[in-house]
């Protein structure tokens, strides 16, 4: 056991190098400022004032938030009706099923966005309409396919025992088929609100520069502007958002776990 306890020694340096490392250059930028010829880093707490005391800024991090949070219901609205259905068709359909929603997946993401580029150019649609169906696009397979693993796995014999006991279908799903999938949802809202709420080529591609988000501003601070400290700031600030974003979703997916356990 011990020998095979070694291989995890690669994993760890590795994690180091590309995880901590950038993280704690990220927290240094953050709280220093471009000192001079002597004095090569002074630290303060300026970044942080000038993002929240310009309301630009926090008006672009709503932005952002707000987009990930509609993206994510529609996500839910469009992906738990097409999940059921997938659950209840036969194994063979459900494998053929699961295969049609991957396989958009197996193309890039920035390819599959510039070809909806291409496909809304000829629709008149505003620059944050056409951001949200790159998003709902790109990130719905991840809701389904999450919600339908959570639906597959419910036992049968529990939704006969329910209809056994006098409940229809509207009962059966309300009692017994959506609290055993509540997992999957908590899932799937992982999946879709994390990575929506920090995309920032979706935008820009579909948005037209016009639809700025808090993802944009750290690349155009980072390689535009090139003022790498207000832009680790940004990034910080979003860390902190994104780790408070896992600990609901952790605390709501052990919630519905008790729930299936009672």
């Amino acid at each position: 056991m011990k020998s095979f306890s070694k291989m995890v020694y690669p994993y760890v340096l590795w994690a180091l190098i590309m995880i901590v490392v950038p993280m704690m250059m990220l927290v240094l930028y953050a709280f220093t400022v471009k000192g001079n010829a002597v004095l090569t880093f002074q630290f303060t707490f300026d970044n942080f004032i000038r993002f929240f005391s310009d309301p630009v800024f926090p008006g672009v991090l709503w932005r952002s938030l707000k987009l990930a949070v509609i993206t994510t219901l529609i996500c839910i609205g469009v992906g738990y009706p097409t999940a059921y259905v997938m659950a209840k068709l036969k194994p063979n359909s459900q494998a053929v099923m699961v295969l049609l929603i991957t396989l958009p997946m197996w193309i890039n993401m920035l390819v599959r966005t510039y070809a909806w580029r291409g496909i809304l150019a000829r629709f008149a649609l505003s620059g944050e309409a056409k951001v949200y169906v790159g998003m709902v696009y790109n990130f719905l397979p991840f809701m389904i396919l999450q919600i339908y693993t959570s639906l597959s796995k419910i036992d049968p014999n529990l939704i006969t025992a329910a209809h056994d006991l006098g409940a229809n279908n509207r009962e059966t799903f309300k009692r017994v088929i959506l609290p055993l999938s509540l997992s999957g949802v908590v899932s799937g809202i992982t999946l879709v609100f994390l990575p929506a709420v920090s995309s920032f080529f979706i935008p820009k591609l579909l948005g037209g520069g016009q639809y700025v988000l808090i993802g944009n501003l750290i690349e155009d601070y980072f390689i535009t502007t090139g003022d790498w400290n207000f832009g680790s700031a940004i990034s910080l600030i979003m860390a902190v958002i994104i780790l408070i974003s896992m600990y609901v979703t952790r605390k709501l997916d052990r919630y519905t776990a008790q729930g299936d356990d009672d």
